[in-house]
């Protein structure tokens, strides 16, 4: 398949092996609507120890050809030079303690202008508290920590998610170019259009299919693929909350 949707992939970072803090984000894109401001975003631990988790967000700034770059969030200053806030994405709480089999929150929330659609990555890192970490435990509870982990073979990975964040005046303008050869999807409008459950199987044989995917098309791009003999393409179009299934046959 040719496309020119830029493709984000999950940001994964491991140390060793086996027990202790085993964290789930859940799915690895989120979006915030044109109408909200702020967005929960839940966390499940699933390991045998408490997870440490530190919450890091970098906006994700697309060039013309393609490529991307990961910054740091700006901040607003006044006349003075004082920081009065964050010009962008920033989570709350940026540290978060989540007990072995259980859940906890951060509320991810949005500051600053929504003339345009903006990207940010977010990522939950689990780590060994440190006291300049400003996690909230004794010193004695970080050493019986950390003794507990030394005590096995331990994991601490941590999962990169990708956070679309819509203009406040969203609009969306699918155009929809087909022929006999090629379907072509362009994003005509201001706000990232998905395409969910992506398949490209055989006409004949149901279950004849290439791996299922995920697209993304950014406002002023386009996705579009070949119209192969014998084959079906569906997919689930998402502009937003209005959700479209699209079937799309050969003529062979």
């Amino acid at each position: 398949m040719k496309h020119a949707v830029l493709c984000i992939g999950l940001f994964l970072y491991s140390l060793t092996a086996q027990a202790g803090p085993a964290i789930n984000v859940g799915v690895v894109y989120d979006y915030l609507e044109g109408d909200r401001s702020s967005y929960l975003k839940r966390v499940f631990n699933g390991g045998t120890s408490t997870a440490f988790i530190k919450v890091n967000v970098l906006e994700i700034l697309y060039n013309e050809d393609g490529t991307s770059r990961e910054v740091p969030v700006a901040s607003l200053t006044d006349n003075k030079g004082a920081t009065t806030s964050r010009d962008g994405l920033m989570a709350s709480p940026a540290r978060m303690i989540v007990p072995a089999n259980g859940r906890q929150g951060t509320r991810l929330l949005y500051m600053g202008q929504r003339d345009k659609e903006r990207y940010f990555r977010v990522r939950f890192i689990p780590v060994v508290p440190e006291k300049e970490d400003d996690f909230a435990v004794t010193d004695q509870e970080r050493a019986d920590y950390k003794q507990g982990l030394a005590a096995g073979v331990n994991v601490l990975a941590g999962y990169g998610t990708v956070f679309f964040v819509r203009p406040k005046d969203t609009r969306f303008d699918t155009q929809i170019i087909e022929s006999a050869e090629q379907y072509r999807l362009r994003n005509a409008g201001n706000s990232v259009v998905v395409l969910d459950e992506f398949r490209n199987c055989a006409k004949a044989k149901s279950t004849d299919c290439e791996p299922t995917t995920k697209h993304h098309i950014l406002p002023g791009r386009e996705l579009k693929f070949e119209i192969k003999a014998d084959r079906q393409y569906s997919f689930q179009m998402i502009e937003g909350r209005d959700k479209k299934l699209m079937t799309v046959n050969s003529n062979g």
